[in-house]
């Protein structure tokens, strides 16, 4: 996470990324859907290129085991907006891999099931992944990993966590003035803003999204965007930007953010576990912390993302992609391996405890992500990204903050349905 992009992929090479859990509360296994009926058929599932190798081995064993021909697909680009159209055009796939906050998209367009786990398979998953992929009260799909964003900070330039972003401003400068570092902070915005990362400080600052329901799911109905709080969290993040102290600037984007960290252009880097493959490969001693937050401000609060198994709706074998999901997808062996293709905490229990101790940063990124918010899975989301990134990086630019956050919120709301 999190590049937000889009591109335009033959249909029939999609590879998506899901997640959900099911909705059975019985303490019986997940029923076995019987899959005789299925021999001799194919199963496919669309993934992208890290985890379709990682998936391969578990799903050509499947299908001896069953007496079918799984595919495993690969595609990298714009996952969602072509498998719901794939599914609408009855040529989508069985089963899909991707993030949880497509949920509530993929149910409107009717693109996926609700998966059947049994309350003991639930109980072995992190209890927010399963929150996660809860959607109008039913679990969509099968976690398999967790994401959040965490300071990571190259230790030779920046020995000690700060405690706030304005202890972080203070050393960046130090730094910048000793000609050690030529930038503050590496938090990527680009010239249309990213809500995703900006989000941890925009929450320090007070800002708020939705709002939630007496049953804690999000309101698309309370929108804070426009409201006073977002107004005040705007003001302290433009004095971070580029007419303030600099430490928050334009030309930070999704493709240079990382490699300005990695080739030590600055000591201090917002991003998620994704991230640490580059700092090891580039020899950084590094370590990984909360993002501080404002000085007598709110805790900064990252969003929590999953990434998860999906059964599609429209898929020509539904009970065998019912059987992969529920009883193969939740076995540590597979959590394992496609931990082992990118390095983010599995969601599933037995598979952390197999890997962490021989990844210490596993644990940091959890305790940097403990008290995260989960990513809305509500469809009104999709109508936040692109006007409160564009007014997050003109404020960074140095725009009005009142009158540039209120336009965004009327916006969104007038596109929220």
């Amino acid at each position: 996470m999190r590049i937000r992009t889009a591109g335009v992929v033959a249909v029939l090479g999609l590879a998506l990324a899901a997640s959900g859990c099911g909705s059975d509360s019985s303490d019986e296994p997940a029923a076995k859907e019987s899959t005789k009926a299925a021999t001799g058929g194919k199963l496919v599932i669309w993934a992208d290129d890290k985890r379709t190798a990682a998936l391969k081995p578990f799903a050509e064993k499947f299908g001896q085991e069953n007496g079918v021909t799984v595919e495993v697909q690969a595609v990298s680009k714009d996952l969602q907006t072509n498998f719901v159209t794939a599914s609408q055009q009855g040529s989508g796939p069985d089963v899909v891999v991707g993030a949880h906050d497509w949920i509530g998209n993929l149910v409107q367009n009717g693109a996926i099931d609700p998966v059947q786990l049994a309350a003991e398979q639930k109980s072995g998953f992190n209890e927010t992944a399963v929150k996660a992929v809860t959607f109008n009260g039913q679990l969509y799909g099968v976690p398999y990993a967790m994401e959040n964003l965490a300071l990571i900070r190259n230790t030779e330039l920046a020995p000690e966590a700060p405690k706030t972003i304005e202890d972080l401003v203070a050393a960046g400068k130090k730094l910048k003035a000793e000609k050690k570092a030529s930038e503050i902070l590496c938090l990527q915005s680009g010239q249309n803003g990213d809500a995703y990362h900006i989000y941890p400080l925009y929450t320090s600052g007070g800002g708020y999204l939705f709002g939630t329901a007496a049953n804690g799911d999000y309101d698309p109905k309370d929108l804070g965007v426009g409201k006073p709080e977002s107004i005040e969290a705007f003001k302290k993040i433009a004095k971070l930007g580029e007419k303030g102290d600099g430490a928050l600037k334009r030309s930070i984007t999704a493709e240079n953010s990382i490699a300005n960290f990695t080739g030590k252009k600055c000591a201090y880097l917002v991003s998620g576990p994704w991230a640490v493959a580059d700092a090891k490969k580039a020899n950084i001693k590094y370590d990984i912390s909360p993002v501080p937050g404002f000085a007598g401000g709110k805790e900064a609060q990252p969003f929590v993302g999953v990434q998860a198994f999906y059964v599609a709706s429209k898929g020509k074998n539904k009970a065998l992609a019912q059987e992969f999901v529920a009883n193969h997808v939740s076995t540590p062996e597979l959590a394992v391996a496609l931990y082992n293709a990118e390095a983010r905490p599995p969601a599933l229990t037995a598979a952390l405890d197999q890997v962490k101790g021989t990844d210490p940063d596993l644990a940091k990124f959890q305790e940097a992500g403990k008290n995260g918010q989960v990513l809305p899975a509500i469809p009104a989301m999709a109508t936040i990204w692109d006007p409160f990134g564009k007014a997050e990086a003109a404020i960074i630019g140095g725009a009005d903050p009142a009158t540039t956050i209120t336009a965004a919120g009327k916006t969104i709301s007038g596109q929220i349905k």
